[in-house]
């Protein structure tokens, strides 16, 4: 007897894409001028001037503080420029810089700390996206060179992994480049020391994600401190079970 396929069969929803799909765009041979302002950029310009309010909204970043980037095709990134608020960033504020750190369009100067991003994007094929602030809480850690613990929550585990801190370099240096580049191989949050944080993702709203969870769980952890308690920690058996999860996410 033929199957009659039931319209109202219920099908499970699946995750929306948010990974803007660089490889595809290929090496840019049009004129870089045109490519900065194709209609598949815009709904990413102003995703990134959206989360640059985000985090002046929360406080992760004050005066001209911070900085996103997010790659866009082999050999070239969207970036955030220097000396503006990101809270109050317009799509035309945004400029584009190859693979080198050499800007080729805007009407702004790019984000001083570029090549740092850069530097992640080189080291690791998957990272399409970069963000880094200021956020209180975790700077505290950063200014006081000491790594958040693990194993005590599970979201942490799952989404952050390990958070180390990367000594200091002066921001934007190519010392700062290559220690970031090297440590981010192993680690999408990172402490920069006496500066701030830098995540980076598989898109915009990954690395930003992960800037936020930094952020409270800091909080959280500085909480606990003031407030003389003791932490517990996750046993063995059952940080299994989440790399398990963590695994299954990530294929």
């Amino acid at each position: 007897m033929k199957k009659i396929n039931n319209p109202f069969e219920y099908k499970p929803p699946e995750l929306p894409n948010l990974r803007f799909p660089w490889e595809e765009q290929g090496k840019q041979t049009t004129p870089r001028e045109i490519y900065f302002f194709f209609e598949c950029l815009i709904p990413l310009k102003t995703t990134i001037c959206e989360i640059g309010k985000r985090m002046w909204q929360r406080g992760f970043v004050d005066g001209n503080g911070g900085n996103i980037s997010v790659r866009v095709s082999e050999n070239m990134v969207l970036c955030t420029p220097t000396m503006i608020s990101k809270g109050f960033m317009k799509n035309s504020d945004l400029c584009l810089v190859d693979m080198d750190g050499i800007q080729k369009e805007g009407n702004r100067p790019a984000t001083s700390e570029i090549m740092t991003h850069l530097a992640i994007y080189h080291n690791v094929p998957d990272a399409c996206a970069c963000v880094h602030a200021h956020p209180p809480h975790a700077t505290v850690f950063s200014i006081t060179n000491n790594q958040p613990p693990q194993y005590i929550l599970p979201e942490v585990e799952i989404f952050l992994g390990e958070i180390t801190v990367v000594p200091y370099h002066h921001p934007g240096s190519p010392e700062m480049a290559e220690a970031i580049g090297k440590t981010a191989l192993l680690h999408q949050t990172m402490l920069m020391q006496n500066h701030g944080a830098i995540t980076w993702g598989n898109h915009i709203e990954a690395a930003y994600w992960k800037m936020e969870n930094l952020d409270a769980y800091c909080q959280m952890l500085l909480l606990a401190k003031s407030a003389g308690m003791n932490l517990t920690t996750i046993d063995e058996k059952e940080m299994e079970k989440l790399m398990e999860v963590k695994n299954r996410m990530n294929n």
